[in-house]
């Protein structure tokens, strides 16, 4: 008598959970400002980043799995993912991932989340609250995330380079450049503002040079009338001007 042995089954790894990227507006441009910042600073390097996407830790487990809000993986080269799955990625996990609050986060949520970045080695875990603004910041030691002090006084990520500021009532990241990141929206509307300054500051320094342009034929007509009332009176025009 024969067994028959199923074939092995294949394992699915879902790269959605049918849930939106992001509950509104706001929680979306903070994702999409650094996500794009973050690509535009690491451009041409193998650096992987990517927002909302599936992180599988831990092959042949499925169920072991997140989505950070920002990924960031030094190491591996910038590309399409329809997940990220570590063992596939040389092993490594992101170094540095972010979470950007939104409304429905709650404590238990975003303690279950630091504790899922802690065991699989994520090295800095930063968490935005776009609503108050504020920011939380983790840094591993050893086997442990531990909470950043003075995350606003002056601190910068070892990884990134960038740092956080609050300017009255206003959450900034600022770049290892030193400038501050911006959603693509607001750089076009940036740029569109310089370029319109340049327009105006251009058409003051036409409008100057045609008031000059005029003022160099009136005082020549001016000459010619004084040269020809000169003649006129039987002076050498020549002579006038020269001792003028």
């Amino acid at each position: 008598m024969s067994i028959n042995i199923p074939p092995e089954t294949e394992i699915i790894y879902p790269e959605t959970d049918g849930q939106p990227m992001a509950e509104n507006t706001l929680q979306w441009d903070w994702i999409v400002k650094i996500v794009g910042e973050l690509r535009e600073q690491y451009a041409g390097q193998d650096v992987f980043v990517a927002g909302d996407l599936f992180w599988y830790p831990v092959e042949g487990d499925p169920k072991t799995v997140t989505a950070p809000d920002i990924l960031v993986v030094f190491g591996r080269p910038a590309g399409y993912r329809g997940s990220y799955r570590q063992w596939l990625e040389g092993g490594l996990a992101p170094q540095v991932v972010f979470e950007v609050l939104s409304p429905s986060n709650t404590d238990e949520e975003m303690a279950a989340k630091l504790a899922f970045f802690e065991r699989f080695g994520v090295e800095e875990y930063y968490v935005i609250d776009p609503y108050t603004p504020s920011v939380e910041g983790y840094h591993r030691q050893g086997d442990h995330l531990f909470a950043i002090d003075h995350l606003l006084g002056g601190f910068t990520s070892p990884r990134l380079g960038i740092r956080f500021e609050r300017i009255q009532d206003e959450l900034r990241v600022v770049g290892s450049d030193g400038r501050e990141f911006q959603t693509r929206e607001d750089r076009v509307s940036e740029i569109l503002l310089e370029l319109q300054r340049t327009s105006e500051a251009f058409e003051q320094v036409r409008q100057h040079a045609i008031e000059e342009s005029r003022r160099a034929d009136e005082e020549r007509r001016l000459k010619e009338l004084l040269v020809m009332k000169l003649r006129e009176l039987g002076i050498n025009p020549d002579d006038v001007l020269k001792s003028a």
